[in-house]
């Protein structure tokens, strides 16, 4: 059972999706849950099927104090690296909270410090706090679905499927297809980076 709260029930958890793609953001999301939310369901989303994840998102929307989501683009990733990329998407989202942020709950174990306020970082917060699990139910879900759309504009990557992660098929596009606007060029796109003409 995950636990409400870390310390303060005025917390933010904030968790990121998408760090390891290859093409599209990386989308943070940043949840004050109420005192009493309670959901039996929700779960690191990696644990939980896409059907799940989506069954989760209005309600973590609906029930949540506040909730904020933000994308950092590739354009950007390429400029400021992935890791920073992906602090300023939970700082972007964080910065659209409404009410009174006490402390931060962050999933993994870096972090930039937020302003002023007081941060913890927590390995596999994700599968311990409902704050931060909700978080990445609602940076997966609004990844997912940006990467649908984007889809349907270079459906030969298939990203519908692979939401731009370095599968066999991606790699394969991208080797026959080259690069688009969406694909980070500071990647590795493919094993031997010389074949790809950037």
């Amino acid at each position: 059972m995950l636990k409400r709260f870390h310390r303060f029930p005025e917390e933010a958890g904030t968790d990121e999706a998408g760090r390891g793609c290859l093409a599209g953001p990386v989308t943070a999301a940043a949840v004050i849950l109420p005192e009493n939310f309670e959901n039996i369901i929700l779960n690191d989303s990696k644990q939980l099927s896409e059907v799940k994840r989506e069954l989760l998102r209005p309600v973590i929307e609906f029930e949540s104090s506040t909730y904020a989501v933000a994308h950092v683009y590739p354009v950007e990733i390429d400029e400021i690296n992935i890791l920073n990329a992906s602090f300023l998407a939970m700082h972007k989202a964080i910065d659209q909270l409404k009410g009174h942020l006490k402390y931060i709950i962050v999933d993994g174990n870096r972090f930039k410090k937020y302003r002023e306020v007081a941060h913890e970082c927590i390995v596999k917060g994700d599968s311990k706090y409902m704050s931060i699990a909700a978080a990445s139910v609602l940076a997966k879900t609004y990844r997912d679905e940006y990467m649908n759309q984007i889809h349907e504009e270079y459906p030969m990557y298939n990203w519908k499927k692979n939401k731009g992660y370095p599968t066999k098929e991606h790699r394969e596009a991208i080797k026959r297809y080259g690069i688009t606007k969406y694909h980070r060029k500071s990647f590795r796109l493919l094993p031997d980076q010389l074949t790809l003409e950037l």
